[in-house]
């Protein structure tokens, strides 16, 4: 049962932040350091990626576990509503899905980077993260990945080859 009512969780829910979150900015902040330059939200690309790197023709998305229903430990589904939480997540994942792949068709090469990997219990250094995410810039891969907890990150990588 939630706790507050309906015009207040309204509310709360629509002030989530969408660009210049937390854990975007850690990363952001990471690859400034490593040398790495880009372009932020360029809107004349599919889903307005968070991250553009036009010199490598790479995307970088930073995707929050709980919106996009990653799976890990910070995805959970709400108690009550779970018809509308679940056709929202599974919405969002298909969004997602159109947005990869209208990039890839273009030409662009795109790499997710979830949440629970620079914040909480299971988070890894933002230079490691940004380490792997350079490594994937100077790679031939056009998919990548990070955000497996339990798996190092060259094995997201790897994962990512086509």
């Amino acid at each position: 049962m939630d706790t507050v009512d309906k015009a207040t969780r309204s509310r709360i829910m629509a002030s989530v932040g969408q660009r210049d979150t937390g854990v975007e900015m850690v990363l952001r902040s990471a690859l400034h350091r490593m040398g790495l330059r880009y372009r932020l939200h360029v809107r004349s690309l599919p889903g307005s990626p968070d991250i553009v790197f036009p010199r490598y023709r790479a995307v970088v998305f930073v995707h929050g576990c709980y919106w996009h229903a990653h799976g890990c430990h910070r995805s959970t589904i709400p108690k009550s509503s779970n018809g509308f939480w679940a056709e929202k997540f599974t919405a969002n994942k298909l969004r997602d899905a159109k947005k990869e792949a209208a990039l890839l068709g273009a030409g662009w090469r795109v790499m997710t980077v979830w949440e629970c990997t620079l914040r909480g219990k299971t988070a890894r250094q933002p230079e490691e993260v940004s380490a792997s995410i350079r490594k994937w810039l100077h790679s031939r891969a056009r998919r990548g990945r990070v955000g497996d907890p339990s798996a190092p990150l060259a094995t997201d990588l790897a994962a990512a080859m086509p």
